[in-house]
């Protein structure tokens, strides 16, 4: 097994699960109102940041993706606070000391209270269009000399999915036509970042949530069996074909939303970058369940099968080409402290290959990224599921051990 010299080997995390959620920002709120765990201070990283930056130094992962909280550098809209600044300039610095090449992820599912609750975030074309595009600016001219590349909006159709159709996460809305059209915005969204960062010279990359998605029935009903395709088929166009055409063809395509033509869309980004977890069994009734169907499936309800990591990159090789491609997450997360490290070892482990074997097929993948470092706060499920390569005290796991291993081969 073999990597390209100059592959990427590092990990991702998220300012509200590592720094915990900020006051103005609308997890906040979320928080407040009971809908979530309190996320406290996340895993330390605050205070920790470089002694996290010389862990992952030690081990090799010399690539993180972090993300730099609006609701902290703008806590009300046109007011930077001086202090928040120099907290992540601070960090940024103290990332290029050890040594570790920083992506930074300008929306990682939490926004400011005032841009989102009072403004209507993404879906209202003013704010989107005014303060979202300035702060993409500001952000750029504010920390770029510090950053390797950037990777603007993490997992768009999570983000809208989990906000706008489950209700799970702020606005905590469940309506299939709102959740179409903040699915739109929030593509629109992305591309505006791509569009304004680019020209700072650093690469910018997606962070698409991605799933292989397969019919399922409970019953021999040809009916149900049909419609159960048909269901499976609307979810593909959701997670793949609407920003995948927008990419390719110029055309947004989002399922809900009349389709528009966008050639400002086609050959925007510089990396494909994706996460990706499991594959889903879609049902007609729209319901969703792991799959393989009869697999045991972790806290999280998702069931281990790196086999649908090669079928992602594949997918996009055919629908993409020419494209690099990146892991932008890859991980397991399991329940119980300090437990089932073995099985995230094994996951993990056959990832990688699988990550090697498309490459010696020709596929170009620049890097693989583990969710995650740290033990942190894992949204609606508190503390209570680990991704990390260490616990919350630094001690590196046995999967750090073969991280480490992986990223040190050819050095």
């Amino acid at each position: 097994m073999g990597f390209p010299e100059g592959f990427w080997w590092g990990t991702a995390a998220s300012s509200t699960q590592t720094e915990g959620a900020a006051p103005r920002a609308d997890w906040k709120r979320w928080e407040d109102l009971g809908r979530a765990p309190r996320s406290r201070d996340g895993n330390g990283f605050a205070t920790r940041y470089a002694e996290d930056f010389r862990l992952l130094a030690e081990h090799g992962l010399t690539h993180h993706r972090l993300s730099l909280e609006w609701a902290r550098l703008e806590p009300r809209p046109g007011h930077h606070d001086p202090a928040a600044v120099e907290h992540y300039t601070a960090m940024l610095q103290a990332a290029r000391d050890a040594g570790i090449e920083i992506w930074v992820c300008l929306h990682h599912f939490t926004l400011p209270g005032w841009f989102s609750d009072d403004l209507g975030g993404f879906l209202d074309d003013r704010a989107r269009s005014g303060h979202w595009a300035r702060h993409v600016d500001w952000m750029g001219e504010t920390f770029g000399d510090l950053v390797t590349g950037w990777k603007p909006i993490n997992e768009p159709v999570a983000f809208a999915g989990a906000g706008w159709l489950l209700g799970t996460h702020p606005p905590g809305r469940r309506s299939l036509e709102d959740f179409g059209h903040a699915l739109r915005a929030t593509h629109l969204a992305n591309h505006e970042a791509w569009r304004l960062l680019r020209s700072g010279g650093k690469p910018v990359a997606t962070i698409m949530n991605l799933s292989p998605i397969y019919p399922g029935t409970r019953s021999r009903d040809p009916a149900e069996r049909e419609q159960a395709r048909a269901m499976a088929r609307a979810f593909d166009d959701v997670y793949w074909t609407s920003w995948i055409r927008a990419l390719r063809d110029g055309v947004l395509a989002v399922p809900g939303t009349v389709e528009e033509e966008r050639p400002d869309m086609a050959g925007s980004f510089d990396l494909i970058g994706f996460s990706y977890y499991a594959a889903q069994t879609v049902y007609a009734d729209a319901t969703t369940g792991p799959y393989p169907v009869d697999a045991s499936v972790t806290a999280m309800g998702y069931a281990p099968w790196p086999e649908g990591l090669g079928i992602v990159l594949r997918r996009l090789a055919d629908e993409l080409p020419g494209r690099a491609l990146l892991v932008a997450e890859c991980g397991l997360g399991t329940s119980g402290v300090g437990t089932d490290d073995e099985t995230r070892v094994r996951y993990v482990d056959e990832c990688i290959g699988i990550v090697s074997d498309a490459i010696e097929d020709g596929i170009d993948v620049r890097g693989f990224f583990h969710w995650t470092a740290v033990d942190n706060y894992e949204w609606l499920h508190g503390f209570d599921v680990e991704f990390g390569l260490f616990d919350r005290d630094r001690n590196p796991k046995r999967s750090a051990d073969l991280a480490r291993r992986y990223a040190t081969m050819a050095v």
